[in-house]
């Protein structure tokens, strides 16, 4: 098929917001250019959050490239880098395009990545795991919403990206032996269905047996709040502002207090919990990255964390895991807040793209 490109002589003005570029196959199909369509509100977000990120991401794993002794590791991080940059590059190119102005993100000041080694290489291999997984819900969500051609196959990439780095994780860790499963639960011999409200109770009387579903959830939240623990712990040795280390010490003795409280259920089931991460820090206190770069990513994993919650207490019918659910999140989201504040202190929060302020349009102001 022949595609050619012409423009509306009906238009007026040559700018790319009023020109219509169509495509004219061999069969005569006249066809607008989808990609000249203005970017909606949820295109704007997924993209500049997208874009933040991957600033992020590169700092972070520059560090990692340059302290990586596991040359099995070592072509992963590359992949994440790579990945990254390519990323950027095309975001850039959207906003250029669009004439959206490119947000500020985090570059070569927010990262020392010469600093001693911080992490093992194990625990990055888990840390990217963890990343991987947060981008296929952030792209699959974000392909839920969008509709510019262009933009729907920007995160139809990094979704493929983020299933592959998924693969290669998860296979170098199989192969390792560093790989934790889920619990295992005897097979079901028949299917069968609720019969009375017991199902349901929790709080007062017998428990019923935890559902594979609520297994599911309790591990995973153990397991990231584990991650985020030993994240903070490095973190915090590292950072320079005393309230940024206090605020990160304070949110590492949370991260403990959720580890302690999903595995005491799975326990308290006769279900193994995922191991601690702590041995996974070593013992130095050089700055790897600007006190702004650590508060964004502990922000970041904050948010991710009430999702997770939220999906968690949705998917837990039994009722003393929903409310325990529940009863944590406003715990969580206050540490967020006085996070946000503190960001907001020192100029480091960057504003999301907002809605116009009709009052102040009005007003002149």
């Amino acid at each position: 098929m022949k595609v050619h490109i012409y423009p509306s002589f009906s238009d007026t003005t040559n700018t790319i917001y009023n020109r219509k570029i169509y495509f004219v196959t061999d069969w005569g199909y006249k066809m607008e250019d989808k990609t000249n369509i203005r970017l909606t509100a949820g295109e704007m977000a997924g993209l500049w959050t997208q874009y933040i990120n991957d600033t992020l991401t590169n700092c972070v794993n520059s560090h990692f490239l340059m302290s990586v002794e596991d040359e099995e590791v070592k072509p992963i991080i590359e992949f994440v880098l790579n990945t990254s940059k390519s990323n950027i590059e095309t975001l850039k190119a959207i906003f250029i395009k669009d004439n959206f102005p490119v947000p500020n993100g985090f570059g070569e000041k927010d990262v020392n990545p010469h600093a001693p080694k911080l992490f093992s290489d194990t625990f990055v291999l888990m840390y990217l795991r963890n990343m991987s997984i947060l981008a296929m819900a952030a792209s699959g969500t974000a392909l839920g919403i969008v509709t510019r051609p262009d933009v729907v196959q920007f995160h139809k990439n990094v979704l493929k990206s983020a299933v592959l780095l998924q693969d290669l994780t998860r296979d170098l860790m199989l192969k390792q032996g560093t790989y934790i499963r889920p619990p295992y639960i005897s097979t079901p011999d028949r299917v069968d269905f609720v019969k009375n409200q017991d199902f349901l109770a929790g709080i007062l009387g017998h428990s019923r047996p935890v559902t594979a579903i609520e297994i599911t959830h309790l591990f995973l939240n153990v397991q990231t709040n584990a991650i985020g623990k030993a994240l903070i712990s490095g973190l915090a040795q590292t950072a320079k502002l005393e309230e940024v280390k206090k605020f990160l010490q304070r949110g590492k003795k949370i991260a403990q207090k959720h580890v302690d409280i999903f595995s005491g259920i799975l326990k308290k089931e006769d279900l193994p919990a995922p191991m601690s991460w702590d041995t996974a820090v070593s013992d130095s206190t050089t700055p790897v990255f600007s006190d702004k770069l650590l508060m964004f990513h502990i922000s970041a994993m904050i948010a991710a964390g009430v999702g997770n919650y939220g999906m968690a207490m949705a998917a837990s019918p039994r009722r003393d895991i929903a409310l325990k659910y529940a009863s944590l999140v406003p715990e969580i989201s206050l540490y967020a807040e006085d996070g946000a504040n503190i960001m907001i202190k020192h100029g480091w929060l960057e504003e999301p793209p907002q809605a116009d302020d009709r009052k102040k349009l009005i007003k002149g102001e």
